[in-house]
C-alpha cells in the first residue's frame, strides 16, 4: 500500500514517485526537473544549504531516455526514473568530477565506481555529487565536518549554524532538504550514521562485503563501505538492494560467508515486532540527558510493538580499540590511497606525497583553517606486512567483533542491539573544528558489522536517531525492527532551516 501522494516531489518516496510514473502523472523529466529547481532554489540560493557541490549536465537527457525506456519496455525495477545524489568520493564515467573535496583531484574520473554502475543499471538518475568533509574527515582532528576546499562548508538544513556532521556531510543534508530521492554516503567509522543522525534521515551502513568499493577513493578496506541514505526505511532499502552485488575488482564482495538478498523491501513488511529480542547497548548513550529521554521513549515504542527489550545489554570493550584502529587506519590509507591515485592518470598528484606537498603549496585555499597532520602521520607508515599494522587490526576487529558485538548479542540472547546514533548537531566552528558530543558507529564500524540509524525525535529543533546494530549480514532483522518503529512513531523532522536553534521549542 503506497501512501497518497499530495504533489510535493521534496517529500515524495520512492514508492510515491514509482506509482507516479505508472499512472503518468509523473515522468522521470519531471522529478528530475523538479529537484534540479530545488537544488537552485534551496541549495544554492534560499537558506543556502550548500550540500550539491555540481549537477551532472546529462541528468535531464538520461531521464527522458529512461521515460522512453518505460514506455516501449516497462521499467526496470522500483529505482527505474529516479534521481539519486552520490558523495563525491564515488567515480562516475561522465562529466561530472570525483574530487574528495580536494582541489588536487577536482576532475572527472572517466569511469564509473561499482556502486554508480550498479545504480545506473537499476534505471537511476545519477542527479549530481554531493559535498563531503575533505578526504572523508581523515586529514586533520581540527576538521570541520562538511567543509571541502572545493565545495565550502555544508549547512546543516534544521539549524543553518550548526553542523551536518560528517564525512556524508552532503548527502545526509541533500536528503533531508528534499533535494533527491536518496544519496549515497561512504563510512569508515561514522560517516554514513552521524550525517543521518545530525539531519534526521535514515541511514544504512551495510556489512562489510555487500557493497563493492571499486572507484571510491578509499580510508581503509578493512572498514570502508558505501551505503544508503533516505527520509524512509523503505527507500534506504531499495537503493541497498541496487548496491548490492559482487564487484570482481573487490575480493571482499565475493568472500565466503557473504549473505545478500534479491530484495531488502521485503523486511519492511509487517508492523510488529513479536518475539523480536533488542538489547539497550547503555554504554552508548549519555551523550546528551535529552536524548537519553528519547531513548527510554523510543524503547516504550519498541516494546508496545512486541519487542522484548533486555536492558542493559552493554557491548565489552568500548573504547579498548580506538588506538589500534587509528594505527590500522593510517596504515591503510596510505596504502589504498596510493593505488587509487594511481588508476587515475589525469591527475598531477600521484601519491599521498604528491598530496602532502600540493596542499602545503595551496595552502590558502587549502588549509585556511586545519592542517593534515594525519596525512603526515600516514605518510610516515610502512607496507601493510609490518607487524605494528598486522597486530593492530587483529586487536580491533577482535574486540570490536566476535568480544564485542557478538559476545553481548550471545551473552543477552538477543536479536540486535539498539543505542542512541549521537547527540544533536554542535555549532559549526572552522576555528576549533568538530565538538562531537559522541556516538555509537565504532562497534559496527570496526568489525564490518551493519548498523541502521532511524530518527526518533529532536532536542530544540535538533534531530536525533536511534542506532540497530547487530551481527554480520543481519540487515534483513535490522531494516525489520527500523521500519516498524519508524512506521509506528513518524518523528523525523522536516527541516525549517532556521538561522539558529529555537531554545522556546524544547
Amino acid at each position: 500500500m503506497v501512501d497518497a501522494f499530495d504533489g510535493d516531489v521534496a517529500a515524495a518516496t520512492v514508492a510515491q514517485l514509482q506509482a507516479g510514473m505508472e499512472t503518468g502523472s509523473l515522468t522521470s523529466v519531471s522529478i528530475t526537473q523538479a529537484y534540479l529547481d530545488r537544488i537552485d532554489d534551496v541549495d544554492r540560493a534560499g537558506p543556502s544549504v550548500n550540500s550539491v557541490l555540481m549537477t551532472n549536465p546529462e541528468a535531464l537527457d538520461i531521464a527522458a531516455q529512461l521515460d522512453r525506456e518505460r514506455q516501449e519496455q516497462g521499467p526496470r525495477g522500483p529505482l527505474h526514473g529516479v534521481p539519486i545524489l552520490l558523495k563525491d568520493n564515488i567515480d562516475t564515467g561522465d562529466r561530472m568530477v570525483t574530487s574528495a573535496g580536494s582541489l588536487a583531484l577536482a576532475s572527472p574520473a572517466g569511469v564509473d565506481a561499482t556502486v554508480a554502475a550498479r545504480l545506473r543499471q537499476a534505471g537511476c538518475v545519477l542527479l549530481g555529487k554531493t559535498n563531503l568533509s575533505e578526504w572523508a574527515n581523515f586529514r586533520s582532528t581540527r576538521s570541520s565536518s562538511g567543509w571541502s576546499g572545493v565545495g565550502g562548508q555544508t549547512k546543516n538544513p534544521h539549524v543553518l549554524n550548526r553542523n551536518p556532521c560528517g564525512s556524508s556531510s552532503g548527502s545526509g543534508a541533500a536528503v533531508a532538504a528534499g533535494l533527491c530521492a536518496g544519496a549515497i554516503g561512504t563510512e569508515t567509522d561514522g560517516s554514513i550514521v552521524c550525517p543521518s543522525n545530525a539531519n534526521g534521515i535514515v541511514g544504512i551502513k551495510p556489512t562489510l562485503g555487500l557493497v563493492g568499493r571499486t572507484g571510491i577513493v578509499p580510508i581503509a578496506h578493512s572498514q570502508d563501505t558505501a551505503g544508503p541514505m533516505a527520509r524512509t526505511v523503505a527507500d534506504a532499502a531499495a537503493i541497498l538492494t541496487a548496491l548490492v552485488g559482487v564487484d570482481p575488482a573487490d575480493p571482499i564482495t565475493s568472500g565466503d560467508g557473504v549473505q545478500r538478498h534479491p530484495d531488502y523491501t521485503l523486511f519492511c513488511a509487517g508492523g510488529d515486532l513479536a518475539g523480536v529480542r533488542l538489547g539497550v547497548a547503555r554504554n552508548y548513550t549519555g551523550f546528551h540527558e535529552r536524548a537519553d529521554l528519547l531513548l527510554t521513549q523510543a524503547l516504550l515504542a519498541l516494546a508496545e510493538l512486541g519487542a522484548i527489550v533486555v536492558d542493559p545489554a552493554e557491548i565489552p570493550h568500548r573504547g579498548a580499540y580506538d588506538d589500534a584502529e587509528y594505527e590500522v587506519l593510517l596504515y591503510e590509507f596510505k596504502s589504498g590511497l596510493n593505488a587509487y591515485l594511481a588508476g587515475r592518470p589525469e591527475l598531477e598528484t600521484r601519491t599521498l606525497a604528491d598530496l602532502i606537498e600540493f596542499n602545503l603549496a595551496h595552502a590558502e585555499t587549502e588549509m585556511p583553517f586545519f592542517r593534515q597532520e594525519i596525512f603526515e602521520k600516514a605518510q610516515e607508515k610502512g607496507d601493510l606486512t609490518e607487524a605494528a599494522y598486522l597486530e593492530a587490526l587483529e586487536t580491533s576487529k577482535r574486540l570490536a567483533g566476535p568480544d564485542g558485538i557478538d559476545t553481548a548479542l550471545q551473552q543477552h540472547g538477543v536479536d540486535a542491539l539498539v543505542a542512541i546514533t549521537g547527540g544533536p548537531a554542535w555549532p559549526t566552528d572552522p576555528v576549533t573544528g568538530d565538538h562531537f558530543l559522541g556516538g555509537c558507529s565504532s562497534p559496527a564500524a570496526v568489525s564490518g558489522y551493519p548498523h541502521i540509524t532511524v530518527p526518533m525525535g529532536t532536542i530544540f529543533g535538533l534531530p536525533v536517531n536511534l542506532s540497530i546494530f547487530g551481527a554480520a549480514f543481519s540487515e534483513p532483522i535490522l531494516i525489520r525492527v527500523a521500519h516498524a518503529f519508524e512506521q509506528a512513531t513518524r518523528l523525523r523532522a522536516v527541516p525549517r532551516y532556521l538561522p539558529e536553534v529555537d531554545l522556546t521549542q524544547a
